[in-house]
């Protein structure tokens, strides 16, 4: 059965390096040449405002919005002075499951939480010695942070959540991003069922981009393993050990950490199950331990890719946490972690409630990343999430431009094969969105139902050619999915 599928093509130039079908080309040339509706340039002001003008009412505020604003305390920082990454992911929880509650109308529960960068850490200044060259310094305790966490999209139980964090000097009042991340809420009755959830309408052109984008993340969790499994069958099998500097490798047994904690009322929620913020800070203090080991120093964490909730825990229940390096690169290390829950009767077998896997470096006195010891992986499990960790990695710095939706960044370009031919159709879908929900489209010229828009931004100008086709939406998916089947695409152009 064949179905309309609307077709858009993205022409990027970004220095110098221009990749365009011939026949598009010659269309834009020539349609260029003959428009009579030059594209339009961006007006000053025009999609912000000068403070005090008086112009439109600003848009409503989201109803699902909720802002938090954390006083960081003594109690809150970590040996270090600075405020515990523990403690941090016990606000992001808060904040994000209000935020949920508030659109859902009832209890919800963490699913995963995933994609979190972070950019600066909350600490204490700095004192250098005579002579020293300046050090990057944060800010000190007393200082506040802010988190604003908002729906994204509804999906039919579940729910995507974007949380900013940011930190405040209240003495200069400057504002600094911390990090962002996107959590996923599953709404629950009384009885524990799932509830279906009412869909969100997006006001302002950030949230229409961010519910698009929403939905392209979302497709990125549920092909994640299958991606991974299908980047391991296609490397090679062989582990390769080097080493750095002369050093030898470091085996991963010696970074192993196992810890246990007892659930007590204060660790848990307003529903009665174990505190998803709590889980987090315990997996995030082994994993420390862990890459603690590796590189006799203090970690800094710099990015979590996920913590994905199976299953829950109440009071009085024991986890087990468990953390092991994986892998170590250059100038970071991936530290695997699980949680297990069990009750009292240790002949009961233990529930495996949740993983996350987190990216530390270590930063010498000029806050540049120290070269890190190789891993020697234990053989069987031990190679295998060695093999994992690498092929982490690359989806994670292929995925991460498209996850944190920088409207005034570019993405880098990924290289295709075949491997990674399914996740990059998806990365390449949401990247159009993103462009094509953009303001400040110009029609330049229609010619025979095919329509052409420019765009132009800073130092690109960008392209969309839209016309209708008559086509399946498998054999669409297909030709674009599969740049070896370039060529067919021409006859649709016809």
């Amino acid at each position: 059965m064949l179905s309309f599928f609307w077709l858009r093509c993205l022409l990027k130039m970004v220095k110098e390096n221009i990749v365009i079908p011939e026949d598009i080309l010659s269309f834009c040339c020539n349609g260029l040449q003959g428009s009579t509706s030059p594209p339009r340039a961006q007006e000053p002001g025009e999609l912000e405002e000068a403070p005090g003008a008086m112009a439109s009412p600003s848009p409503p505020r989201n109803p699902t919005e909720v802002q938090m604003s954390q006083l960081v305390l003594p109690c809150h920082t970590n040996h270090r002075n600075e405020l515990s990454t523990g403690q941090l992911l016990k606000w992001i929880d808060t904040a994000a499951c209000l935020s949920a509650e508030r659109h859902a109308g009832c209890p919800c529960v963490t699913a995963s939480m995933d994609d979190i960068y972070f950019e600066h850490t909350i600490s204490q200044p700095y004192i250098n010695a005579p002579g020293q060259q300046d050090r990057k310094s944060g800010v000190c305790v007393g200082q506040v942070v802010n988190i604003k966490a908002k729906v994204n999209r509804a999906f039919n139980s579940s729910m995507e959540v974007g949380i900013q964090v940011s930190y405040e000097d209240l003495c200069s009042g400057k504002h600094c991003s911390i990090c962002k991340a996107y959590a996923t809420f599953v709404a629950q009755d009384p009885s524990g069922g799932k509830v279906k959830l009412k869909l969100l309408t997006p006001q302002t052109e950030e949230e229409k981009i961010e519910h698009s984008i929403a939905a392209e993340r979302r497709r990125m969790r549920l092909v994640h393993k299958d991606t991974l499994k299908d980047l391991l069958t296609r490397s090679p099998r062989e582990t390769e050990l080097e080493t750095r500097d002369g050093s030898a490798a470091v085996p991963a047994e010696k970074t192993r950490v196992e810890s246990v904690e007892l659930v007590l009322p204060p660790h848990a929620n307003h529903q009665g199950n174990t505190f998803g913020g709590q889980i987090m800070a315990w997996m995030e203090n082994v994993a420390t331990i862990a890459a603690s080991r590796l590189c006799h120093a203090h970690p800094t964490l710099r990015a979590i890719e996920m913590f994905h909730f199976r299953g829950p825990s109440q009071v009085g229940d024991r986890l087990v946490l468990k953390a092991i390096v994986n892998n170590a690169f250059k100038n970071s290390m991936e530290v695997g972690v699980c949680a297990e829950a069990y009750g009292q009767e240790m002949s009961v077998s233990r529930r495996h409630i949740n993983s996350a896997f987190m990216t530390f470096e270590v930063l010498d006195l000029e806050g540049r990343p120290r070269t890190l010891p190789m891993v020697a992986p234990e053989p069987g499990d031990g190679e295998r999430r060695y093999r994992e960790a690498s092929a982490r990695k690359k989806i994670r710095l292929d995925r991460k431009y498209v996850v944190s939706c920088k409207q005034t960044e570019v993405p880098l370009s990924v290289p295709w094969d075949q491997s990674n031919k399914v996740y990059l159709s998806y990365n390449n879908v949401s990247a159009l969105k993103m462009l094509v929900a953009k303001a400040n489209w110009a029609l330049a010229r229609e010619k025979e139902k095919v329509r052409m828009y420019t765009l132009e931004e800073d130092k690109f100008l960008s392209f969309r050619i839209e016309m209708s086709v008559c086509i399946a939406a498998g054999q669409a998916f297909s030709l674009l999915s599969d740049l070896r089947r370039r060529h067919e695409w021409d006859s649709h152009y016809a």
